[in-house]
């Protein structure tokens, strides 16, 4: 059997030993661990090896507490008023354009990416507000507001902090606090391009120019949010200036956003703050299910030496690394939809990783690359969830709002484009700050 084979053999047979869980509506996490045990019982081996596994790859991976700490963060800024006052702004700084208040949609995404680190959270601390916002009085059709939303979320888990450039690392090794910087420019190059179709767009279809905010409101509008507009820099400056570890500087954001909703503004209840805990401790709980699947996972391809040997099979093919990377992103643009961002980034990314390396691609450029795939996968259909989640937020039917989103993913294909190509729109910042990579 040739090497690829043998890949793509053993991949689809553990998915069909997991099918039978999944097809019960249990977790995908659960569908890996039962789908490697089940292999290691026709194997032969010790059973016990699926703990060994689970908790050698938990207990001993620091950087995994980021996770639940950024979720919290972005919890706690969605409780209090953090987000009014930065739409509010956000309105003062672009609502005056023609198609403003949807401008305002990609700037106040910007802004929370610095803080969240989750599309998800993004999406759902913003969406109802946005959508009342841009719908009333027929501004904006529902289906185009709800679509703007989804896009824009995409923005937050680019630039720093991103909770997938955590896992990234937790599989590559590679360096957060530089995967986050390389995380910027593609960023802001996601949100140009968005801004420029939403230009063109509101001057094709005659969107309403709002009423500029005067000048002279302009200062305490930004003093007002500036206490919410200093986390980021709260935040990364900690990473930068050496003060903390980015696990830390999530432990820190979580505290600086409760500390700003609690004491400055003054807006969070007992049951609210109860409520953000119980939500965050849900989503922590299925992403380590997910986490703790695909340590196991790993473990059973690793030993099947299927990273290797895909690394011998494409050398075959003699892919130089722009040849390689275009793979990639068919690749994984097609998997994002039909499969969740978390468990592409954790089941199917490991295995490109040592071919990448063995041509020489960096690891934070690789990165950057596999993250903004990952996030369009969360706009394009079947499985996009960010179009779940707008459609359970603002009832508009998913096929219209797959319909407006169509034109950004093309304007945000050609953003990948660029970054795939011109690795130094990744690397420049992060060279910039001493990476010798």
């Amino acid at each position: 059997m040739s090497p690829f084979a043998l890949c793509i053999a053993t991949i689809v047979a553990l998915s069909l030993l997991g099918l039978p869980i999944g097809l019960l509506g249990l977790p995908i996490g659960h569908a890996m661990i039962a789908g490697s045990i089940f292999y290691l019982l026709l194997a032969g081996q010790d059973l016990s090896i699926a703990a060994e596994q689970l908790l050698n790859g938990m207990y001993t991976n620091y950087v995994i507490l980021a996770v639940p700490l950024f979720i919290l963060a972005a919890e706690l800024m969605n409780i209090g008023s953090m987000t009014e006052r930065l739409l509010r702004f956000c309105d003062a700084l672009v609502g005056r354009f023609r198609g403003g208040l949807a401008q305002v949609n990609v700037v106040q995404s910007v802004i929370f990416a610095g803080m969240s680190g989750s599309a998800i959270a993004d999406a759902a601390g913003t969406g109802r507000m946005m959508q009342a916002m841009m719908t009333k009085d027929g501004k904006y059709p529902p289906s185009f507001a709800a679509a703007l939303t989804a896009v824009t979320a995409v923005i937050g888990p680019i630039i720093p902090p991103s909770i997938p450039m955590v896992l990234y690392a937790l599989v590559s090794d590679a360096s957060i606090g530089f995967l986050f910087l390389g995380g910027v420019i593609p960023g802001l190059l996601m949100a140009l391009a968005q801004m420029s179709l939403i230009g063109a767009t509101a001057r094709r279809r005659n969107f309403p120019v709002e009423a500029p905010v005067p000048l002279r409101e302009l200062p305490g509008i930004t003093w007002r949010a500036f206490p919410a507009l200093m986390m980021p820099v709260v935040l990364l400056g900690g990473i930068y200036g050496g003060a903390t570890t980015p696990t830390e500087a999530a432990a820190v954001a979580a505290a600086y956003a409760l500390a700003i909703s609690v004491l400055l503004y003054r807006s969070v209840s007992l049951r609210a703050f109860y409520a953000s805990l119980a939500y965050s401790a849900r989503t922590t709980a299925s992403i380590g299910m997910l986490i703790a699947g695909a340590l196991v996972f790993n473990y059973v391809v690793t030993i099947e030496n299927i990273p290797e040997s895909l690394k011998v099979f494409l050398s075959g093919w003699d892919l130089s690394p722009i040849g390689f990377l275009i793979l990639v992103n068919l690749i994984l643009l097609v998997l994002g939809c039909l499969l969740e961002g978390t468990a592409i980034l954790l089941i199917v990314v490991p295995v490109f990783i040592p071919t990448a390396k063995a041509l020489g691609i960096d690891m934070v450029h690789f990165g950057v690359v596999v993250v903004v795939n990952i996030m369009l996968g969360l706009i394009t259909p079947p499985y996009g969830l960010l179009l779940f989640v707008m459609t359970n937020i603002t009832g508009v039917p998913l096929r219209d709002i797959v319909r407006e989103c169509m034109p950004f993913l093309g304007a945000m294909l050609v953003a990948l484009a660029l970054i795939t190509f011109i690795p130094e729109l990744v690397l420049w910042l992060p060279r910039l700050m001493g990476y010798q990579g």
